[in-house]
């Protein structure tokens, strides 16, 4: 029987934000911490009982396991309440410019003193130091300047940035993720002391392409952009569109790979094998891939493909692979992050529709009952829901006794006896 997931116990303070920092969040949550986001307050509406108008849903999908409360930070009051919460939370990850918070009285100066546990998560797009410390910014912005975006993008064109994955996800979200775990360990080696955390988006990309930015002063990368082994410059590193508009991965870099690729391909006998090596070839080479996956379609291709070591796989699209999921045609059904055996996280399809699960006797990819959309559709969380519950766990609060609802938000009461 699996024990509760890791993080079961901790308190996180997020404050409402778009993206990375949610992302960030949700992992707390998957991981058994308990989420509590902080919403702006909404004039007229609140979300406590039956009586009131609940404010409508955020853009924010990333809030499964997550509950939250809305806060006039407006209001000394609200602030006031923002404080007593953090001085017993573990965690606290802030997603504003730099100095939002630390005008509010928020920042970590005030409230590590207040909690000397508490670990203070900073997220910024930019480095908070650098010359572009005062500027907006979005992922392409922060992709630009750490200079990943100059090596993405084909041979002749412009750089071209990938969906927000790099920078928003992978260089802010979850670097600050790794930044909270290490400070967790810090902690547990410091006398239970927190910390202030810095996670920058710039300096995480950075630092995700450390091996394509060594590569540049090899043979493997120091060609133009989209002339490289690993950047679609190689031909039998590449996609190519089947005859039914889909398209199959090749990425056979090994020659007892590429051999395999060859003769499944049908094109034995014609000295690519050794030809490959030479790049005056490889637009020749391009153009007799191009034609060959071209004769037929993506499924007659997977028959020919699957279980070989040609390297060659379909390029599946979210919604087949939700369908297959249901079918149990596509491996479609999603999991966490990271597959602790022990203490999984909390699992997103529920462990009766996992048939490896089933198959196993338990539940190992995850525990829980799953989450509505399981995994291909997020469900928007309104300021306030479940916020009012998660105070009663968090300190056996209630309203009308330890906070009331001042213009759409919550605020302490006697906060001129809280500790400002």
């Amino acid at each position: 029987m699996a024990a509760l997931p890791p993080l079961t116990g901790l308190k996180v303070l997020e404050f409402a934000g778009l993206a990375p920092g949610p992302f960030a969040g949700v992992f707390f949550a998957d991981a058994g911490a308990e989420v509590l986001r902080i919403d702006r307050a909404v004039p007229g509406a609140h979300s406590a009982s039956p009586s009131d108008l609940a404010p409508a849903p955020t853009d924010d999908s990333l809030t499964r396991h997550k509950a939250s409360i809305a806060v006039n930070l407006k209001d000394k009051a609200g602030v006031a309440l923002v404080r007593e919460l953090a001085s017993t939370a573990d965690i606290l990850i802030d997603p504003f410019r730099p100095g939002v918070l630390e005008r509010l009285g928020l920042g970590p100066d005030v409230l590590l003193q207040l909690n000397p546990r508490l670990i203070y998560a900073r997220l910024s797009g930019f480095r908070r130091d650098g010359k572009y410390k005062d500027m907006a910014g979005h992922d392409i912005n922060y992709l630009a300047v750490s200079g990943a975006l100059s090596m993405l993008g084909r041979d002749g064109e412009r750089p071209t940035p990938p969906i927000n994955i790099l920078a928003d996800f992978a260089g802010g979200g979850l670097m600050l993720v790794v930044g909270v775990l290490l400070a967790l360990q810090a902690r547990n080696q410091d006398n239970g002391k927190g910390q202030v955390v810095e996670a920058s988006m710039v300096d995480g990309v950075s630092y995700l392409a450390t091996f394509p930015r060594f590569a540049l002063k090899t043979d493997l990368g120091n060609h133009a952009r989209g002339q490289n082994m690993l950047d679609t410059g190689c031909p039998y590193y590449d996609t190519y569109e089947t005859s039914d508009g889909g398209y199959m991965a090749v990425g056979a870099l090994e020659p007892q790979f590429f051999q395999v690729l060859i003769e499944k391909l049908g094109l034995v006998g014609q000295g690519w094998e050794t030809r490959r090596y030479q790049r005056p070839q490889w637009p020749a080479l391009r153009a007799t891939l191009t034609n060959t996956f071209r004769s037929r379609t993506r499924a007659e291709w997977e028959a020919v493909f699957d279980g070989t070591d040609a390297c060659c796989t379909p390029v599946l699209e979210y919604p087949e692979l939700e369908a297959g999921h249901k079918t149990g045609a596509r491996e479609g059904d999603q999991r966490p992050a990271v597959g602790l055996r022990s203490t999984p996280l909390y699992g997103v399809v529920p462990a009766s529709e996992s048939k490896a699960d089933v198959a196993s006797g338990d539940n190992r990819r995850g525990q829980g009952p799953g989450v509505p959309g399981q995994g291909y559709a997020g469900k928007p969380m309104y300021p306030g829901q479940g916020g009012e519950e998660a105070l009663k766990r968090w300190h056996g609060w209630s309203r009308g006794s330890e906070f009331d609802v001042v213009g759409g938000g919550l605020v302490l009461k006697g906060s001129d006896k809280a500790r400002l």
